[in-house]
């Protein structure tokens, strides 16, 4: 009889394989164009986006061994000139970044290795498929998609063309979040009951910008490019793209990307998407521009029955307390905190207790450098964060988004949460309804928006059932025409 294989011990022999042969080559390949890279062989990079985040990728790729930055891209003529003086800034030897504003120039060169994504969330998809498309492997942000179609089209051009997709989810690259993971889901640990995660930090109001004409250093065509925008106001450009739903996702899938994938990441391991999913928030505190909820708590239910919530509080007052972390409730009624290193409230303790675990299994280098490692195999499966995982994370914090988005309003109180007979959810939203009126002082006069519990195929990545017509409306943002968003069958 042949022996069958356990992909988890294919996965720790390899890395150890790795491990012992750095410094010399890896030897795994798939159907990328950059084929198996010795450790001398240069991997050159593009980086698109050069604010913010942007900044942080060309340090994480400066920073790794025999790596270089080809490409710097952003459509702002200021921000590309300043990147580039950094960049040159920042090289020993011969300085040979090319500025460019578009993309595309990027990748039509035969000897760029890869490409790194930094530009607001509208962008993510589809530099990732055309990147794909090109042979180019893809490190892209958080979150990689706008949409929940266009996230599909993204796994799947991953899949036809072979190239590494590494999310820029920088907590897959930690081995004890991992070992914990490892540990709920092969009974070491009581069974994970709900997955909590926060992305409570504070933030303040964006203000109202008049509507008019881009700046002359900004080409505006190529910042919106796939986001259909009719007006321009100085909101969106640099960084409050965030809060409009054309370009952004809210913090929810901002900030709340990494909790809300390591929540979904200690589901077990046979589920994809939710079967429900629902939200209740507002934007609260700021008479602003913004369009996305500062405060949301919402929930999701997979079909065995797990859960996830997620709480979202970007508001600032006294004594505010700042929480960008994860929970896990067991089925025992054990309470575990902590990232990476974590203690276990068990049930009747008067104290939580170290919780001593195993590593879990990563490659390493952190984000930045099992990325390259990855380039240099040129295997997908080196991935800290693949396509596929990133998909089922932000899908969850778009379907949660999307009840928002068709929520209706109701009295601001401790009874507007619609969350049926889910004790905890009432419990949790509860806490939030509490911190809002006690710690912000929102009025009794404001209002709550409800969305609607969302029902969800995870097969057809389609809504059914009550307001599946409204909903199934928001599953893919349109295009401007030069800018389209392939379908599957176009790949």
């Amino acid at each position: 009889m042949t022996q069958q294989r356990n992909p988890q011990n294919d996965r720790r022999r390899f890395l150890k394989i790795t491990s012992a042969t750095a410094g010399s080559f890896l030897i795994l390949g798939t159907k990328a164009s950059g084929g198996i890279k010795g450790a001398n062989d240069r991997v050159r990079i593009a980086v698109a986006g050069l604010n913010g985040r942007g900044q942080s990728h060309l340090s994480g790729w400066m920073g790794s061994e025999n790596t270089e930055v080809a490409y710097a891209i952003d459509p702002d003529d200021k921000v590309l000139a300043r990147g580039l003086k950094g960049i040159e800034s920042r090289t020993t030897g011969s300085f040979n970044t090319r500025g460019v504003a578009d993309f595309r120039e990027a990748l039509d060169d035969p000897s760029l290795d890869a490409i790194s994504v930094a530009t607001p969330n509208h962008w993510h998809s589809l530099i990732t498929i055309r990147a794909a498309q090109a042979g180019k492997h893809v490190y892209v942000e958080k979150p990689m998609s706008h949409d929940v179609v266009e996230g599909r089209v993204a796994v799947e051009a991953q899949k036809k063309y072979g190239v590494v997709v590494q999310h820029g989810t920088q907590r897959r690259s930690d081995a004890g979040i991992a070992g914990l993971h490892e540990a709920l889901k092969s009974g070491k640990l009581p069974r994970l009951k709900i997955a909590y995660g926060y992305c409570c930090k504070p933030r303040g109001g964006i203000g109202n910008k008049e509507v008019g004409t881009p700046p002359p250093n900004l080409n505006w065509e190529m910042w919106k490019g796939p986001a259909v925008i009719d007006q321009y106001h100085g909101n969106y450009h640099p960084y409050n793209w965030h809060w409009f739903w054309e370009t952004g996702n809210g913090d929810l899938n901002n900030q709340g990307t990494h909790q809300l994938d390591v929540a979904r990441w200690a589901i077990d391991d046979d589920q994809t998407h939710p079967v429900r999913a629902m939200a209740i928030g507002g934007r609260f505190q700021w008479d602003d521009q913004g369009e996305t909820p500062n405060t949301m708590f919402a929930m999701a239910e997979y079909p065995n029955g797990q859960m996830v919530f997620f709480n979202v509080r970007n508001v600032n007052y006294k004594g505010y307390k700042n929480q960008v972390y994860n929970e896990y409730y067991l089925e025992d009624g054990s309470v575990i905190t902590g990232e990476g290193r974590y203690k276990i409230l068990r049930p009747g303790a008067k104290a939580p207790e170290d919780l001593k675990l195993e590593k879990g299994q990563v490659t390493p280098g952190g984000n930045w450098k099992s990325f390259i490692a990855a380039v240099r195999a040129n295997d997908p499966k080196m991935a800290n964060g693949n396509a596929l995982d990133a998909h089922y994370g932000c899908v969850l914090g778009h379907l949660m988004n999307n009840s928002y988005r068709l929520g209706h309003e109701v009295p601001f109180s401790a009874e507007a949460g619609q969350f049926g007979d889910n004790e905890d959810a009432q419990t949790h939203f509860n806490k939030l309804h509490e911190v809002m009126r006690d710690g912000v002082g929102v009025p009794e006069s404001a209002k709550y928006t409800v969305g609607p519990m969302l029902n969800f195929d995870p097969e057809t990545e389609r809504h059914t059932g009550d307001h599946a017509d409204q909903a199934n409306v928001l599953l893919k943002d349109p295009n401007n025409p030069e800018f389209q968003i392939p379908t599957v069958s176009e790949l």
